[in-house]
């Protein structure tokens, strides 16, 4: 029950704030909002304030805001609706909702570096047969402390400065066993792993892996800003490099993509890993639905973006007829996305079960 609520929470938070950009950027414009609605299906609550209706529906996997004059079949020509402003305003108010998606998940990564995240230590949990450690004489609860003179307390910084090296060579450890500092000469060897999906990679390793040792580490609030924007780059770095393999076919859609049914499960793992867990979900998921917000496909805002550039080259708009059947081919393009995620998050996560209750 607590995931299913923080499930919703997380989705309401992304939507509103998504609606807000537009939103606010609307009422900037001086566009009249008629309606910024949270959900969809029966309404539960609806209240007028001003111009606007603001309404909360029984399914909250979505949101809109209603700007007055927003399409052909109903725009009249008054100052004040959308269609009525210039291609700067609009594309203002339509980059604003993936605008602010993208801000959120990059206040969201600062403040988990400010308040503090656990992180493994340096310590060794387990050796692997055949590798340098083992062989060197490393031992289980063995902390290293430097690699190559370099200083390491965290497991992700000794990862890096192991992975750096090149295959074959050999890495000199300082290893703290108990009160006692000795040193070790360990081989690296190659080994290919999956870097990202649908992407493998050769690294450097020397057959250990880390003990369940963790310690909180905090970053000053500058600090904490820089790493979190730099977190933000790479996240969408691997994101459009994700979309560019998929868009090739050296990556399919079946291995990289999920929906609200697959969401609730991640939310579910990252609910019993307490609140650092739950934060990051949310700006990894605020900065992916921003990206995939602005593919230029129709009913997406990048859809919208990239009529609003066809209109400007054009000088002029779409008629009546052609926006009816983008729209309608958006929406039957998003429905069929979404039905073909929710299969697929049923397969991944259930298809075991379901098989094992068939054969019975």
């Amino acid at each position: 029950m607590i995931a299913i609520i923080i499930f919703i929470l997380i989705l309401s938070l992304l939507i509103i704030v998504h609606e807000f950009g537009h939103f606010i950027a609307a009422r900037k414009n001086g566009v009249r909002v008629e309606q910024f609605s949270l959900g969809f299906g029966p309404q539960i609550f609806k209240k007028k304030i001003g111009d606007t209706e603001y309404s909360l529906s029984l399914i909250p996997l979505g949101g809109y805001v209603k700007m007055a004059g927003d399409s052909q079949a109903e725009y009249k020509g008054n100052p004040d609706e959308y269609l009525a402003k210039p291609c700067g305003n609009r594309f203002q108010i339509i980059f604003f909702g993936p605008l602010l998606n993208y801000i959120l998940g990059f206040l969201f990564f600062w403040s988990i570096l400010f308040i503090g995240y656990p992180s493994l230590t340096s310590k060794v949990g387990g050796l692997m047969d055949g590798y340098g450690a083992k062989v060197a004489g490393l031992q289980v609860g063995d902390k290293i402390i430097a690699v190559d003179g370099k200083k390491v307390v965290l497991w992700e910084e000794l990862q890096r400065q192991i992975q750096l090296r090149k295959k074959s060579s050999s890495v000199e450890l300082n290893v703290l066993r108990g009160s006692q500092e000795l040193e070790f000469n360990v081989l690296i060897k190659d080994k290919v792993v999956d870097s990202q999906p649908g992407e493998k990679r050769a690294l450097g390793i020397i057959g250990i892996s880390p003990f369940d040792e963790t310690i909180e580490v905090k970053h000053g609030f500058f600090e904490s800003a820089g790493l979190g924007f730099q977190k933000t780059l790479n996240l969408t770095a691997m994101t459009y490099k994700g979309l560019w393999m998929l868009a090739s076919g050296k990556m399919s859609m079946r291995d990289s993509m999920t929906g609200p049914l697959g969401i609730f499960f991640i939310t579910s793992n990252a609910a019993k890993l307490g609140l650092i867990a739950v934060m990051h979900l949310i700006a990894v998921l605020s900065i992916s639905l921003a990206i995939f917000n602005l593919l230029p496909l129709p009913i997406l805002d990048g859809g919208h973006l990239f009529l609003l550039g066809l209109e400007k080259l054009r000088k002029k708009a779409l008629g009546i007829k052609a926006e009816e059947v983008i729209n309608n081919v958006g929406f039957t393009m998003i429905i069929s996305l979404a039905l073909f995620v929710t299969y697929n998050d049923i397969v991944r996560l259930y298809g075991d079960k379901i098989s094992k209750l068939v054969s019975k």
